[in-house]
């Protein structure tokens, strides 16, 4: 019997030899004519009247093609960053009709320049740094914009997403309430500090400091209060975490008005941040109203792979969470309308977390072509290094995407839910760790709000026996094919008594 070969080089020679049996494979050689151009100026323009852009903090170079203009005159033109000099800019592009625009993001100095152009009807493509980075030649801001309208006006440069305008409102203030979130999580930890400080341990006696027991306590130390009995009596009855001896105990300290300054305003400015968030959440109800209702889906949703069911009794109801980062407005059923689904459902996902990822992603799918370009473009899948046929890496691309971070945190949480997400994580963990757990658990709850929002089907639990069975399966196939590589056969016991 003959054995696959085990080495990574034997494992590269038998895939080449393979390839060259092929009848259709073709054997390079030397006297081959390339069918590649050798140079840009062979390639096939696509965007004709294409401009290049170079933003800066303080001066935008601009390219446009050569032709047209008067003899003597040069492509490339310099402007200023101030309001006058960007419309300056506009202007001159439209005056040598120019349809479209690439720029690089830079910062946040492309904003402002990028809504004049879209306002002006220019089709303007933001472009990723990264990919027009190793081009050899750019020595100058001058050369930089010379190169980015070449690659333009061949298509040789990929737009980066950005969502519609009522989605961008709605993105930044999702962005400032978690900065706010983050801001207010600062001084709670100034306000543990201030107490640990003076020999009071309320965080050992509560569960949180933004509870309702330790922010009657703290508010009655500042107002001058300092015997332990008579603290002991703002605790609520619903306070399981200690008893009262213990936090008697507990708050029997040294106070000092240095400390007590700190705690003070500390408090205050922890409740400066939630009158922010507040502000912020009443105004995302109104950038809410202002999103357009989701369209019935244009193709019907794929058949599953595996029935749907009932859920769980113990997942019928998700725990709603009422912490002080909680927003007070129910936005469930706005967010239904304008994504035509309730993304609630989804395991491991609270309307906070759907709101930011609305804001993040936007409602409209089709700018990703399949839910695999929506996982590539979040870096939740594997990457492909391969030089001479062999693989180099496949680790997940480093990105900086906001909803990416949204779909691991989500992924943690499934992770300690008796679901069929759960039981994927769990088993993943054990196999692979728990780094590897939550990216394969995030990119399953991608394709799950990337399913639902493009073809606007409601969350459906699978039929656990089914999932089991079929990751049994697939679980046996994987041994087969482990014991085959290894010259063996695998059957089972009473096949082989």
């Amino acid at each position: 019997m003959k054995t696959a070969p085990s080495s990574p080089s034997a494992k590269r020679r038998a895939r080449n030899a393979r390839k060259l049996k092929h009848p259709g494979a073709k054997v390079a050689t030397a006297t081959t004519t390339p069918s590649a151009p050798r140079s840009l100026d062979e390639l096939t323009p696509v965007h004709r009247r294409a401009a290049g852009i170079d933003v800066g903090s303080a001066e935008n170079y601009v390219a446009i093609p050569a032709d047209g203009l008067e003899a003597g005159q040069s492509p490339v033109r310099v402007f200023g960053v101030f309001s006058a000099e960007q419309d300056a800019l506009v202007e001159w592009l439209r005056r040598h009709q120019i349809t479209t625009a690439a720029m690089e993001a830079t910062g946040i100095y492309w904003l402002t320049l990028y809504d004049k152009l879209e306002a002006a009807g220019i089709e303007v493509y933001l472009v990723d740094p990264h990919g027009v980075k190793a081009v050899p030649g750019r020595k100058s801001d001058w050369l930089d914009c010379q190169w980015l309208q070449k690659l333009h006006t061949y298509g040789l440069l990929h737009r980066a997403f950005r969502p519609d305008p009522p989605i961008r409102r709605l993105r930044t203030l999702t962005r400032q309430r978690a900065e706010l979130v983050i801001c207010g999580a600062t001084h709670l930890q100034h306000m543990g500090k201030a107490l640990t400080a003076m020999n009071l341990h309320l965080q050992l006696v509560v569960s949180d400091l933004h509870g309702e027991t330790a922010l009657r306590i703290i508010e009655a130390i500042l107002a001058g209060q300092r015997n332990p009995k008579q603290l002991v009596l703002l605790r609520d009855e619903r306070c399981h975490k200690s008893t009262v001896k213990e936090m008697e105990a507990g708050l029997t300290g040294t106070y000092d008005e240095e400390q007590l300054l700190v705690l003070q305003q500390s408090l205050d400015a922890w409740k400066f941040y939630q009158n922010q968030m507040a502000q912020c959440d009443q105004r995302m109800e109104k950038v809410l109203a202002q999103i357009p209702t989701a369209k019935p889906a244009a193709t019907p949703a794929p058949p599953k792979l595996v029935a749907a069911a009932e859920p769980p009794q113990k997942a019928k109801r998700k725990r709603v969470h009422h912490g002080p980062n909680a927003s007070e407005i129910d936005f469930t059923q706005v967010l239904t309308r304008i994504c035509g689904v309730n993304l609630v459902k989804v395991c491991g996902l609270n309307l906070l977390s759907v709101l930011m990822l609305v804001g993040e992603i936007g409602t409209d799918m089709s700018r990703w072509r399949s839910a695999r370009a929506f996982c590539s473009w979040l870096g939740l899948c594997p990457a492909s290094k391969i030089s001479g046929g062999k693989v180099l890496s496949r680790r997940t691309r480093k990105v900086n995407n906001r909803a990416s971070t949204i779909l691991r945190l989500a992924a943690v949480a499934v992770g300690k839910t008796d679901t069929w997400l759960g039981d994927f994580y769990r088993r993943i963990r054990a196999r692979r760790g728990a780094p590897k757990a939550v990216t394969a658990t995030a990119r399953k709850l991608a394709c799950i709000v990337y399913h639902m929002i493009k073809y606007g089907d409601e969350f459906a639990w699978p039929d656990l026996q089914q999932y089991e069975a079929k990751a049994k399966a697939h679980r046996l196939r994987r041994l087969r094919k482990e014991a085959k590589s290894f010259g063996f056969e695998l059957k089972e016991l009473e096949q082989a008594a």
